[in-house]
């Protein structure tokens, strides 16, 4: 289906199933998943896989009516998989799905069809990817847990009771009330709870769900750990009061969220992707849009929208299904999550001696990019998850994030895979290597990848020396003129250049004045041509603005360094002490006559004094994103150019775009942000334009 939404559609067509057979044994692979799923979250399915399944499944009974089986999870609560013991007092029913505007927009029509007019409101919520539970409360104390189980009926998990953030044991009211909502872990408490279980022997688990639906049903763990609670809707128990009935049955589902929030539970109204409560389908459409446009920055998994009707009313004339209501639906958005097979481990050295592991993978689409690689971190990580070579792996990707393996799916094993061997030298030169810290180093650090950390510090977007490409570099470092890039300043001579090969006057001469005009480069320049571990041309940016000297740069310890925008606990240190490490460096790259200070940028207040908020500049306190081809007076600017234009203009250079961009300058061959930029409302500008906004700032 064609779609012009900016949130793509998250399935491609279904696969067709071509007779009975395929039918049956579609049936059969999707009950076993949806068991798996719902029961322990250990489905061989990714998400996506089982949802193309399900339609395709939906799509062969549609056409063929008088060959549905009765396993057939279409029209049935978790896939009609699961059983429970303990009777809902009201049906706990799953949510079908939309996953395009158009196939919304078509939803919303049949829902004002069947109740015979337009629905007064629609509330908009994040569809969390958790598990649903029933809390019931008796006089405001937390006495039960139940799962949706087949919908009618659920497993009892009242000794989660205690680990579950957002369930309070006491309400602020001492009601009878029963308290429905996901249980999820957030990227904090899934890290954590696999750092337990792998230190208590287990196998870490997959991804954050599996995490959540493994702990919640777990008994007599040596360890517990935590999870999230967020609320999505209230309905009265035998025993709650008339006129505490009557408002829960009566009341608009936003105001039961409010007064859920009111009691002490959490809510997605805690969340920067709170619920909202709209009246047109054009205005739940822009909210569809903003949440999928934050998804990669939330601390917790969504995998969709859900949209309600929002007045008790409407839900009632809509009615109900026996799998779903028929006034709330899911749209979808698409996976971020896939499962591939882990092929093999390359180990990379970094221009600064770090080595890491890379994993090959056996392509697999995800979030419409083919991924064929994924970061591991470190060796560590690598043990910590217990990865094999052949394994299947949860691969993980969001938004502009590097694609990661969360974990093995361990119950896919079939014994074949094999361990991953670490490497016991260099694999770029040979050498020993440093293990004494996680990120595992070669010895000699910088000097293992002379060529690549010389080639990048020569780079345009660093100090610019035309001329000294990588094959110049390389002849440089073979006849030993180059050792280290103060080299290229303090020792490197004319005559030294013209007595190697294809040198003649010219091109030395010409190499001499590029290497001259590279130390007029702005600090910024010289700390990012210095290839300091944690840093890199926007960080480089902004801790030279913030500084404003490389001696203050350099006086910083590790708490005045988390001041800078975008560095924490763990970054300020490794930074701090690369500077220390490259402190020769710098002396004798200041005594050649390298630039120290940065243009425009103002020192930061001694300590004791408070910084001033106040930010100079056309741009102040604006958060600017870049995209497409530059023109007119921006047209010979790099993109790093660009950047570092904006944040001398007072604003904050960013590559994404969210609700919190300020500005899109949106070139020629402008796509996917300038489209993001307009779902949002975000404000966009040509580049004639912003160069009219930044113009004294231009040369």
């Amino acid at each position: 289906m064609t779609t012009t939404s900016a949130v793509p559609s998250a399935l491609p067509a279904p696969a067709e199933l071509p007779d009975a057979a395929a039918y049956a044994q579609a049936v059969e692979e999707a009950r076993a998943a949806a068991a798996a799923y719902y029961e322990g979250g250990t489905s061989r399915l990714d998400d996506d896989a089982y949802d193309r399944l399900v339609r395709a499944i939906t799509a062969y009974e549609e056409a063929h009516p008088d060959q549905v089986l009765p396993d057939s999870p279409s029209g049935k609560v978790a896939g009609g998989a699961v059983e429970g013991d303990v009777p809902h007092t009201v049906p706990m029913l799953s949510l079908d799905n939309v996953f395009s505007d158009e196939e919304f927009t078509a939803w919303t029509a049949s829902v004002e069809r069947r109740i015979g007019r337009e629905v007064a409101s629609w509330n908009v919520q994040p569809k969390l990817d958790g598990l649903a539970i029933a809390a019931r409360y008796e006089d405001g104390r937390l006495a039960r847990l139940i799962t949706r189980g087949d919908g009618s009926a659920g497993e009892d998990v009242s000794h989660a009771i205690g680990t579950v953030v957002g369930l309070p044991a006491e309400l602020a009211e001492p009601v009878t009330v029963e308290v429905r909502g996901e249980v999820l872990m957030t990227t904090a408490q899934f890290e954590h709870a696999n750092q337990v279980r792998t230190e208590h022997g287990g196998a870490p688990f997959a991804n954050p769900r599996n995490a959540a639906a493994g702990t919640l049903r777990a008994k007599d763990r040596a360890y517990t750990v935590e999870m999230t609670f967020f609320a999505y809707g209230l309905l009265p128990l035998p025993g709650t009061g008339e006129a505490l009935t009557t408002e829960l049955t009566e009341a608009a589902h936003g105001a039961l969220m409010d007064r859920a929030a009111a009691w002490g539970v959490n809510t997605p109204a805690s969340t920067r992707v709170a619920g909202v409560v709209v009246p047109t389908v054009e205005e739940v459409l822009a909210r569809v849009k903003e949440i999928a446009a934050l998804r990669a920055e939330l601390p917790f998994g969504i995998d969709g929208i859900v949209v309600k009707a929002d007045l008790a009313a409407d839900q009632r004339a809509a009615g109900t299904g026996t799998r779903a209501p028929r006034w709330a639906v899911a749209f979808k958005l698409p996976a971020v999550e896939k499962i591939t097979k882990l092929l093999g481990v390359e180990w990379n050295v970094g221009r600064t001696g770090i080595i890491a592991p890379r994993a090959v993978l056996e392509p697999v689409e995800i979030d419409g990019s083919t991924v064929t690689y994924a970061t591991l971190h470190n060796p560590a990580d690598i043990t910590r998850r217990d990865l094999r070579l052949g394994d299947h792996v949860m691969v993980y990707k969001a938004g502009d994030i590097i694609p990661r393996i969360e974990a093995p799916v361990a119950h896919l094993r079939t014994g074949e895979e094999q361990e991953i061997a670490f490497p016991a030298t260099c694999p770029q030169c040979g050498s020993g290597i440093d293990t004494s810290e996680q990120r595992w180093r070669c010895e000699r650090g910088r000097n293992c990848y002379l060529v690549a950390s010389i080639s990048y510090a020569a780079g345009r977007d660093q100090l610019d020396i035309e001329g000294l490409g990588h094959t110049r570099v390389v002849q440089l470092v073979e006849a030993g003129l180059v050792e280290s890039l103060p080299d290229l300043f303090d020792r490197l001579t004319r005559e030294q250049l013209l007595a190697l090969d294809r040198m003649g006057e010219t091109s030395t001469d010409n190499l001499m004045a590029a290497l001259e005009a590279a130390k007029r480069q702005p600090l910024s320049r010289v700390l990012c041509a210095l290839g300091i571990r944690g840093t890199g041309r926007s960080m480089s940016r902004r801790i030279a603005r913030h500084f404003a000297t490389m001696d203050l740069i350099r006086a910083a310890d590790a708490e005045a360094m988390q001041r800078v925008d975008g560095i924490g606990p763990e970054k300020a240190p490794v930074i701090v002490a690369e500077l220390a490490e490259l402190s020769e460096q710098i002396d004798r790259l200041a005594a050649a006559g390298l630039t120290m200070t940065e243009p425009g940028a103002t020192p930061p207040p001694p300590p004791g004094e408070t910084e001033s908020d106040e930010v100079a500049g056309p741009l102040a306190g604006m958060k600017v994103v870049v995209t497409g081809a530059m023109t007119g007076p921006l047209a010979e600017l790099s993109r790093n150019q660009m950047n570092e234009l904006i944040e001398r203009a007072g604003g904050k250079s960013s590559g994404s775009v969210s609700k919190n961009t300020s500005l899109v300058v949106a070139g020629e061959g402008a796509g996917s942000k300038r489209a993001k930029a307009e779902s949002l409302g975000v404000r966009l500008a040509t580049p004639d334009e912003f160069a009219a906004m930044v113009a004294d700032l231009l040369d």
